[in-house]
């Protein structure tokens, strides 16, 4: 059987490429299908060796969660989720930048000959130059924290992600900062202010805040796609009538159009939306089937005629005859079909999968050898950190899960 299942937690395409190795060890499954763009996944399995539960209890051993596709659409709000999580993060991006512009205006005009306040130059002052940008440093981490909260579970958890790397590399250059403080604190002490001018120079606060910044300007261009990305299937959902009027016992009721049945007589007046398929009993009618067959003259309809659901009376008044309801109606196939082609994988994307499962676990082995390598070469381990946090931070391609699926979700 073909299930769909709600996925959430996932933030790379790491992330899905454990989800999908976590599902496909149990026994019984046959294919899956994670889709990082709409946060789900299509599972084909066999029912009699195992069942929903079985694959959702997967998911949570693998550090994420899941649901039953449409078992908790009563819970979600009216809205759509993408809006809600743009919003968010174009929130933390704005409180960011608020937080890292006067940082690098402290930590790097002076190099440009912006002037600064008395008590920040100087090595005399390296203690109160360091504390500044520590203060402005520490609101844009708490900001971003869930790049450290998730990042460092699913490192814990030996399943490391693309926000392992972010957490990995901004949480080390913000803790040798801190100690570069207590380094300018003691140099400064013994009086040793040449000592204390070149440790203010392995200060790494902007890079720490500048990283966490720039991956979440990504990550709100990431939600904004995905966002546009829900447009087809929202347009075509609110295509869809609310209620239908139909002659029950030979009254005329208002009905939700779910409720409406095979067999049932509706009655649709001008300007009214056809709720369901049918044939039309009586009268006749100029329907606008643009919508869906995208011609723009309204169709002429009389009794035999086939009508649609979602499509328009212009003019006229008619009874017909329920056909098609519910999921059997034409919207309703056209709704699954886009739905199901936008969680279908094409074979690029499984390859970026494939290649991002062992991505990670790689990048932050060659940050380690990065580090050793340079403090064998005879390099001060400032230099070493730094070249280690390069390789770290530069290697987060977490648009990797998400360019394909964005290109095959417009296509669609």
């Amino acid at each position: 059987m073909k299930q769909t299942f709600d996925v959430t937690g996932m933030t790379c395409s790491a992330c899905s490429a454990h989800v999908e190795k976590s599902v496909k060890a149990l026994k019984g499954v046959e294919r899956v299908s994670v889709n990082l763009l709409r946060n789900n996944m299509v599972v084909e399995y066999d029912g009699k060796q195992l069942g929903p539960q079985s694959i959702i209890s997967a998911v949570r051993m693998g550090g994420y969660d899941a649901a039953v596709h449409g078992e908790k659409a009563a819970e979600q709000p009216a809205e759509n989720p993408a809006d809600e999580a743009f919003r968010q993060m174009r929130r933390r991006l704005i409180l960011s930048i608020a937080f890292l512009i006067p940082l690098m205006y402290v930590s790097m005009g002076h190099m440009l000959g912006a002037p600064l306040p008395g008590f920040l130059t100087g090595p005399a002052h390296g203690v109160s130059f360091a504390m500044v940008q520590f203060l402005l440093t520490i609101p844009i981490l708490l900001i971003n924290r869930h790049y450290f909260t998730n990042g460092f579970k699913q490192l814990f958890r030996l399943h490391p992600n693309m926000d392992s790397l972010i957490a990995v590399g901004s949480a080390a250059a913000a803790a040798y900062s801190v100690y570069t403080i207590f380094v300018i604190g003691e140099a400064l002490g013994r009086g040793d202010l040449e000592a204390a001018g070149s440790a203010i120079h392995s200060l790494y606060f902007e890079s720490s805040a500048m990283i966490l910044t720039l991956i979440t300007l990504g990550k709100m261009l990431e939600s904004r796609a995905k966002r546009r990305t829900s447009d087809a299937i929202s347009a075509l959902i609110r295509l869809s009538p609310k209620t239908a009027v139909v002659l029950r016992g030979g009254v005329e009721a208002e009905i939700p159009a779910e409720q409406v049945v095979a067999g049932d007589t509706v009655i649709v007046r001008a300007g009214q939306t056809i709720p369901v398929d049918g044939v039309i009993l009586e009268g006749s009618a100029a329907v606008d089937e643009s919508a869906l067959t995208g011609e723009s003259l309204p169709v002429d309809k009389g009794p035999g005629d086939t009508v649609t659901g979602a499509t328009i009376n212009r003019s006229g008044y008619f009874k017909m005859e329920a056909k098609r309801v519910g999921e059997d109606t034409t919207l309703a196939q056209m709704i699954r079909l886009v739905d199901e082609a936008g969680s279908s994988k094409a074979p690029i994307a499984r390859l970026a999968d494939r290649v991002s499962g062992v991505f990670v676990p790689i990048v932050i082995l060659l940050a380690v050898i990065t580090l050793i390598v340079w403090l064998a070469a005879g390099y001060p381990f400032s230099f070493a950190l730094a070249s280690a946090i390069a390789v770290l931070v530069i290697s987060c391609p977490c648009a990797l899960g998400l360019a394909t699926p964005t290109a095959i979700m417009v296509g669609t």
